[in-house]
């Protein structure tokens, strides 16, 4: 008979632990919840920006324009290798650059910039 284990999503305990810092604050200083939100809505908000940012200026260079094959969601096809060969150094650059600009993105505006 198999057992059912109930498998949480990942960074369940990081959220665990934003609810209870959340709480706290609630606590603490209830003044400063509407400031944390505030301040969460510019990050998120920069990391679209940052997003579309790199899909803008780099049309032509997705990291999904180096996959092998395509796949689609919910498609029962998982390729053996996602990246062909001759392409991978192209789509570590490509994410990485991606990862850059959004990070940059959410940067600047975190710091006021």
């Amino acid at each position: 008979m198999k057992t059912l284990k109930l498998k949480l999503p990942r960074m369940t305990d990081w959220l665990l632990v934003t609810i209870v810092l959340l709480l706290l604050i609630n606590q603490v200083a209830p003044q400063q919840l509407p400031v944390s939100l505030y301040k969460l809505s510019l990050i998120t908000m920069a990391a679209v920006v940052g997003y579309w940012i790199d899909r803008s200026a780099f049309p032509y260079a997705r990291p999904d324009s180096f996959m092998a094959q395509p796949s689609s969601l919910g498609s029962p096809f998982v390729p053996k290798s996602a990246v062909a060969p001759s392409q991978q150094i192209a789509f570590a650059a490509a994410i990485l650059r991606r990862a850059i600009i959004i990070g940059a993105a959410m940067l600047s505006v975190s710091l006021g910039v």
